[in-house]
């Protein structure tokens, strides 16, 4: 039998369309191997968000060249990030790769409504389903406008049809994905938004809880909170990247509002949603970014203290505005000092947070067994860990929270 192979870094979007092209493949009787060396079929799903990602790439081309040289047969795919709109050039500069196609687009070798249809046989418990791509925001310091292009909407009656059937193969969670979800429907005659969409998929029999990533701080409506605090399926757990704490250096990523506005949104939020956990996303180290600025996102993590941040420090991506317009000066060592600054902050304000579960009895929806124990998430998005020797695999267990950390929870099944 044929075996693939898919290598996928990046964001829950590549995810996403890994697994689709995985059951396209499965669909045409080939089988999976974790082993790059015995697949006759291997695709690369790329990301270039940082430059770490974009140096993982290289380095795998590099070992695919010497791959596709001792076995000619072999055929080789690149998608994601990567892969700009140059398609040609791309073609000239690594002649041994196949096929090239841009992110979120049908593979060459398939027709379009078998792509759109592609879902998976034994689908996991919780599963990623794109509901938008491409971003208008064109950020300062982001690539994707350029990699995924502009926004453009799935039909409403498309994604509703698409759950509803994951639900009847086995899935018990969905996390809707967009670079930007609170643009969804925008583009679409009738405008059903995605406040219409969540509460559409709440009807859906058997699905037991909804998540969508990412939202966008200039474009999350009152609508949207107020849906997501009346729907009992949408889960209480809300990405909002802030990604600084300065309004000048917002202003220079062309973020669209200032901390005013976005400590605002918290605060609505929270007021509307109690219990609701936040998770945000910071850069440091972004173009002229002075030490008082720093302090100013230092001071508005210390503030509002966020569940979980995802820090990263600013790398310049070739084609954006801020690698175009802005010098990189700010050293790579005090980038690093930075973020480890934050690491260590939000370390602390997490640790706290989920001590404050000790003792608790909470909801877990069981995904998997890990080294032994099995492994779940709460509704406000906590990592779960416990034991047991009968099968938990996607159903409902009530845990006794025994021991916390920053990072996840240990429990006990409650009697």
């Amino acid at each position: 039998m044929h075996k693939y192979h898919i290598w996928t870094i990046g964001c829950q979007m590549n995810k996403a369309e890994s697994g689709r092209l995985a059951s396209l493949f499965e669909k045409d009787g080939l089988q999976s191997t974790d082993r790059a060396e015995e697949a006759d079929v291997i695709v690369l799903n790329t990301c270039v968000v940082r430059k770490h990602a974009e140096d993982r790439v290289t380095n795998k081309l590099h070992s695919l060249k010497s791959m596709k040289k001792s076995n000619p047969n072999l055929k080789l795919a690149v998608t994601g990030c990567w892969v700009d709109s140059n398609i040609d050039q791309l073609k000239k500069n690594h002649p041994y790769i196949d096929h090239f196609f841009r992110a979120g687009e049908c593979p060459p070798w398939q027709e379009p409504d078998e792509w759109r249809q592609a879902l998976p046989n034994n689908p996991q418990v919780t599963t990623y389903v794109p509901i938008i791509q491409g971003c208008n925001n064109f950020c300062a310091y982001c690539v994707v406008p350029y990699r995924r292009g502009r926004e453009k909407s799935r039909p409403l009656s498309e994604i509703f049809c698409e759950v509803r059937e994951l639900v009847r193969r086995g899935t018990r969670e969905v996390t809707l994905l967009g670079q930007n979800v609170d643009s969804y429907g925008y583009d679409l005659p009738d405008k059903p938004e995605l406040a219409g969409l969540l509460t559409e998929l709440n009807t859906i029999d058997g699905l037991w809880r909804i998540r969508f990533l990412t939202n966008h701080p200039k474009d999350m409506s009152g609508r949207l909170i107020d849906t997501i605090a009346r729907l009992d399926k949408v889960c209480p757990a809300i990405n909002i990247p802030a990604q600084a704490g300065s309004n000048e250096i917002l202003q220079l990523m062309r973020r669209g509002y200032t901390i005013e506005q976005y400590r605002r949104l918290i605060t609505e939020i929270r007021d509307k949603i109690p219990g609701v956990a936040l998770s945000n996303d910071v850069i440091v180290g972004f173009p002229s970014e002075t030490e008082a600025q720093f302090q100013e996102t230092v001071s508005l993590l210390t503030d509002l203290k966020f569940d979980t941040v995802h820090i990263a420090a600013y790398s310049p991506r070739p084609g954006t505005i801020a690698a175009r317009e802005y010098p990189d000066d700010v050293p790579a060592a005090e980038k690093k000092r930075r973020l480890q600054a934050l690491e260590k902050l939000q370390e602390d304000i997490a640790a706290e947070i989920n001590a404050c579960l000790l003792g608790q009895a909470i909801e877990v929806l069981v995904e998997v067994k890990e080294k032994g124990k099995w492994y779940g998430r709460t509704r406000t998005d906590k990592i779960v860990f416990f034991s047991s020797d009968n099968d938990w695999l996607g159903k409902l267990a009530i845990l006794e929270i025994e021991r916390t950390s920053p990072w996840s929870l240990q429990g006990k099944l409650r009697q």
